[in-house]
């Protein structure tokens, strides 16, 4: 009585082809090559480049470490090494801390 009558609507017509979810899906394929080649990759490549520059770190370069750290390096090991960055003063940090091998010379 106090409810009206509802009437289903008509299903809607069937897509022509399965191209429909490919269109779909399209945008958000992009949206991932896009992230990719701006964000993932770039950062990738850096981070190949700052694990062959922290290997070749050898004895006496001047560096700088991510603490804003100059020193020169005077004992290498696997994972630490050590700056002194005064006469006389040593300090131990991670190889990974160094961000920055400074041209001879830069340090005085």
């Amino acid at each position: 009585m106090f409810i009206s009558q509802a009437f289903a609507q008509a299903a809607p017509a069937a897509a022509v082809g399965g191209d429909s979810s490919l269109i779909t899906m399209l945008p958000l394929v992009l949206m991932f090559v896009v992230l990719y080649f701006v964000m993932i990759r770039p950062q990738m490549k850096r981070q190949k480049e700052h694990k062959a520059m922290v290997e070749a770190i050898a004895k006496g370069d001047e560096v700088v470490t991510s603490g804003g750290m100059l020193g020169k390096v005077s004992i290498l090991g696997e994972t630490y090494l050590h700056l002194e960055v005064a006469n006389g003063v040593e300090l131990q940090v991670q190889r990974s801390a160094v961000v920055q091998v400074l041209p001879k010379g830069s340090l005085k």
